[in-house]
């Protein structure tokens, strides 16, 4: 007999385009940045000249990305401190269930502790996760790279940083940083009640539910 089901707003259109648009620039990022740093091994856009123009455009519109989705959050929505700030019970309890969930109860059957709704979207280990990445990696990357793009025109901040290679150092430490979390938050993703449940919100904004004894997981 199949467990019954519940579907829930999840994702509103403006965080769906964001999401792909910031996935599809963070591709192209990923792609150009390895041709540039490694050009003797890699070349996927032909020219190195023609690697640093798409890294740098892609650049550019995962920063107005990254601006959009402060904006909504802080201005359309209101809602960015309650949804990618941890709350007490989060950090005291909830980091530790949600672990214990992911490494150990989710390979017995058992139901994820978090409860998903559109006011408490995340788990509270994704919230950690989130605010760190959103808030420090993702501003620390666009920065840097700005930087590397106007070296002429910021000279004097990017001495009184170390130089080009503290700065392009950093640049690329904070990419593999980025890329490894992008990894993780694809598996993370399939561990629904199918592989695809947590997917399926990016395309169509709802989110489909089992329902077992009231809870949703």
């Amino acid at each position: 007999m199949s467990k019954p089901k519940q579907k829930i707003y999840l994702t509103p259109t403006p965080v769906r385009i964001w999401h792909w648009l910031n996935a599809f620039g963070f591709l192209a990022l990923i792609l150009s940045g390895a041709q540039i740093r490694y050009p003797e091994f890699v070349n996927f856009f032909g020219s190195y000249k023609a690697a640093i123009r798409l890294h740098d455009t892609a650049g550019i519109v995962v920063s107005i990305s990254f601006c959009l989705w402060l904006t909504y959050y802080l201005v359309v929505a209101r809602s960015l401190l309650k949804l990618y700030v941890p709350s007490g019970d989060d950090l005291r309890l909830g980091l530790f269930r949600q672990m214990l969930f992911y490494f150990f109860n989710y390979f017995r059957g058992k139901p994820n502790p978090h409860v998903t709704t559109p006011d408490n979207k995340f788990n509270p280990l994704q919230k950690s996760a989130y605010l760190v990445i959103m808030m420090v990696l993702v501003p620390l990357v666009i920065l840097t790279g700005f930087m590397l793009m106007n070296i002429e025109l910021l000279r004097p901040l990017v001495l009184l940083l170390g130089g080009i290679k503290i700065i392009a150092g950093a640049h690329f430490l904070l990419a593999c940083i980025l890329i490894a979390f992008l990894f993780t938050h694809v598996y993370l993703a399939t561990l629904g009640h199918t592989p695809f449940a947590h997917f399926k919100p990016m395309w169509t904004g709802w989110e489909e539910h089992e329902d077992e004894h009231g809870k949703t997981h």
